[in-house]
């Protein structure tokens, strides 16, 4: 005879166990926090687009011809579920959001801004994804102002790379995308004596995007490279800071000013500033992308008079004559060159979804005692919109013996910040120059 108090409590234990174990499901599934991607630091249009990006989001959309494109990194396959943060002034609006070849269209009419679910896309892999906006059809003047998209699910478990807010002005800094570095480690023998430092330039054919600067021979003090500056025009750029800190030129007093000894004849010279301030110069020269280019840079140091000048010199490598860009004098000085690096950056904040790439090599350092010494590490790194995780699309390494530095367009295979490269020396041939034959 069966004891129907003790089935009961059988009973009761396996729901209670049932039970417990549906809950602890519902917990398992449950998605990571969202997170507000502000389409104000990470949301493109092209720039032939009527909708425009602003630091409130999306404004003026108003043709079904525009695409907007929203960046993300996520560190992890999984479900990525998407809404915007829209209103729609007047009318209704058809939309399409899409991601990794997952869409879903919505009918949108709301007056008051809303979160509204646009559905989830499977995430096959750790990396970039671009989510796409496009108007279908709209009974209003534009399709919606749009200021956020909201993510959620599983593929944010292990976090995502994205502008999270406009501190710092990382709107604008985010669109332009990270910068990236070679450090050199210059030997021990010229350590504090560091006179002369040669570098080679090569910008592979399509990667000389516009707003490119491809700086070769930078210092404690300066800088030089070549940039795209338009269709039309590029530049070999050689800048001095001033030791006085400022983002204004008028300000500076006239100690702290950098003096202008000589300058090519079809060199422009002159101040600048937003970035520090100081002299500037530059030679409008029609560099090609494949050729290689060969920077020199020389400081004569004053240590009484606590005055470095530095003079640069430019060259398409291969090729006999140097030409002199400018050479500046900078007080509170009194050192040779220190600090060695090269970087890449772009500089137009249109551009950062284009991947551009440089390579660097043939370096040569020559101390006071004339002796040249090759130059063979370096540490790679990037800035600080890279460096706080908010873009990851930045690279660098050693290919056939030459140092290359690649930036924006996201792309995934990102380099770990602050590993030390080494090359192997190809060139082993010193750099032969005739000092007392430069300009």
């Amino acid at each position: 005879m069966v004891n129907k108090n003790w089935f009961r409590g059988i009973s009761k234990a396996v729901l209670i166990l049932t039970l417990g174990l549906a809950v602890g499901n519902v917990a398992l599934a449950q998605t990571e926090p969202p997170i507000i991607v502000p389409l104000g630091g990470n949301g493109w249009v092209d720039k032939s687009a009527q909708a425009k990006i602003t630091d409130k989001g999306l404004t003026n959309w108003v043709s079904d011809k525009d695409i907007i494109s929203v960046y993300v990194r996520v560190e992890t396959p999984g479900n990525l579920d998407i809404a915007l943060k829209l209103v729609v002034p007047e009318g209704k609006s058809s939309i399409s959001v899409a991601a990794d070849n997952q869409g879903t269209v919505k009918t949108v009419d709301n007056r008051d801004t809303a979160i509204v679910s646009f559905g989830k896309v499977a995430i096959k892999s750790p990396g970039y994804v671009q989510i796409k906006l496009h108007g279908l059809s709209k009974t209003g003047k534009v399709y919606a102002n749009v200021n956020d998209v909201v993510l959620s699910g599983t593929a944010l478990s292990k976090g995502a790379a994205f502008v999270k807010n406009n501190k710092g002005n990382y709107y604008y800094w985010g669109h332009r995308g990270p910068s990236v570095h070679l450090n050199y480690q210059l030997p021990a023998e010229v350590k504090n004596k560091a006179e002369w430092f040669y570098n080679e330039v090569t910008v592979p054919v399509g990667q000389d995007v516009l707003g490119s600067y491809f700086m070769a021979d930078g210092f404690t003090g300066g800088y030089f490279g070549m940039q795209v500056n338009s269709p039309t025009e590029r530049h070999v750029l050689f800048s001095i800071w001033s030791p006085f800190t400022t983002d204004d030129p008028k300000s500076i007093p006239d100690s702290m000013k950098i003096l202008m000894l000589k300058k090519g004849a079809t060199v422009h010279t002159g101040e600048f500033g937003s970035e520090g301030s100081g002299g500037q110069s530059y030679m409008n020269y029609p560099w090609v992308a494949g050729k290689t280019y060969a920077f020199l840079i020389h400081a004569q140091a004053d240590s009484i008079a606590k005055t470095t000048t530095f003079t640069a010199y430019f060259k398409e490598a291969g090729t006999a004559d140097w030409q002199l860009i400018a050479s500046f004098k900078r007080p509170k000085s009194g050192f040779y060159l220190k600090g060695l690096y090269s970087f890449l950056e772009n500089f137009d904040p249109e551009m950062g979804t284009i991947t551009r790439k440089v390579f660097f090599g043939n370096q040569w350092v020559c101390g006071t005692d004339g002796k040249w010494l090759p130059v063979n590490q370096a540490m790679f790194t990037t800035d600080a919109t890279g460096n706080i995780n908010y873009r990851k699309d930045y690279s660098g390494g050693v290919n056939d013996g030459l140092f290359y530095l690649r930036n924006c367009g996201f792309f995934n295979d990102f380099t770990t910040p602050r590993i030390m490269l080494t090359k192997q020396q190809i060139v082993k041939q010193a750099p032969v120059i005739d000092f007392g034959k430069l300009p």
